[in-house]
């Protein structure tokens, strides 16, 4: 979920036919209207794991996008799933969803100081939490 480049479609078939063998892997596509508007992953689940997640939303998706589909996410990885925490990671200069993070109720837990390089220079990686008894659910 860190990466910066455009993948290729032959990138994504790699990494798709990998990650759908990995019965601890869990890929969503969130639609709405018969049409899809973002992608979310869980890894390693399993009842009263600790999974890292990823998303992303199509770009020029309609506002609120991102946290129509970490809603869902995160209902299904605590209600279905059973999850004890979900963790996950934003790049530092990613205001977006280190906003959206914090308004699904996500813990800032640390700060990976220049743990990332990417477009010719290194980036702070921040890190997040969200316990099972912390999540609200907004329905």
């Amino acid at each position: 979920m860190l990466t910066s480049h455009e993948i290729s479609i032959d990138e994504h078939q790699r990494w798709f036919e990998r990650a759908s063998r990995d019965e601890a892997r869990k890929l969503l596509l969130a639609e709405e209207g018969g049409r899809a508007f973002g992608f979310a992953t869980f890894e390693g689940v399993q009842p009263g794991g600790i999974s890292n997640w990823g998303f992303y939303t199509e770009p020029g998706a309609p506002g609120g996008s991102g946290r129509r589909l970490g809603i869902g996410a995160l209902r299904l990885a605590f209600r279905v799933y059973q999850l004890h925490k979900v963790c996950g990671q934003a790049l530092g200069f990613n205001e977006a969803s280190i906003r959206l993070h914090r308004s699904l109720g996500f813990r800032e837990e640390g700060v990976l100081r220049e743990q990332h390089f990417v477009d010719g220079r290194y980036h702070d990686v921040i890190c997040f939490g969200l316990l099972h008894r912390e999540w609200i659910d907004p329905a």
